[in-house]
């Protein structure tokens, strides 16, 4: 499938006129996959957590965030893939446009595709995702260590929605803090909370 294919969705829910969004235009580079964890106060205040994969992102809504507590099931629902500049997109979503509200940038760095069949073969990551199964390790400023997501409801074979679990990897009570208060966290790109940006209109 091509870039412009997986971002159809992306943009056909999108007016760029109004919105500060980016279209996507940039091709992926030969370095190691990159993450990004947004916070956004849209209808619904949550964390979108998004993947590279290829020419995308891969994008999963967090209601509650990721949790660097091994304890803590993080539901995760998988919305359009994204351009690879929304990685660095923070502002203020026009009201009316799809999403709007304001986003920030919360976490981000690269990522360790770490999946395997079980006779420990390295197994690529859009197929581990296609799988339903996906382990890999986060090196960002907040986020570090392993990870797996894991698909639970729905997919090809059903109707339903697809639903998702992010989980770190590692043994309850191992002493990794829980996702912090969203309205308080503050940006890795900026420095700014969800309330600066909003009062900056998105500037910054």
């Amino acid at each position: 499938m091509g870039d412009s294919d997986r971002l159809r969705e992306y943009r056909g829910k999108r007016d760029f006129d109004r919105t500060a969004e980016p279209r996507g235009d940039t091709a992926a580079s030969g370095a190691e996959p990159h993450f990004v964890v947004q916070i956004h106060d849209a209808s619904t205040l949550h964390f979108d957590f998004r993947l590279q994969v290829g020419d995308v992102l891969k994008s999963w809504s967090i209601p509650k965030g990721p949790s660097a507590d091994p304890g803590d099931k993080r539901l995760a629902v998988p919305t359009e893939d994204h351009p690879l500049e929304y990685e660095d997109f923070e502002g203020v979503i026009p009201a009316g446009e799809y999403g709007g509200g304001t986003v920030i940038v919360w976490d981000r760095g690269t990522y360790q595709p770490l999946s395997h069949d079980r006779r420990g073969r390295p197994v690529p990551f859009e197929e581990s995702l296609e799988r339903g199964h996906a382990t890999f390790r986060l090196d960002g400023a907040k986020l570090h260590g392993e990870y797996a997501l894991t698909r639970f409801r729905g997919g090809e074979r059903g109707g339903e929605q697809e639903a998702w679990l992010l989980v770190k990897a590692g043994h309850a009570g191992s002493g990794g803090h829980g996702t912090p208060d969203p309205r308080r966290a503050r940006s890795v790109r900026s420095g700014r909370t969800l309330a600066q940006v909003a009062a900056d209109g998105g500037e910054g």
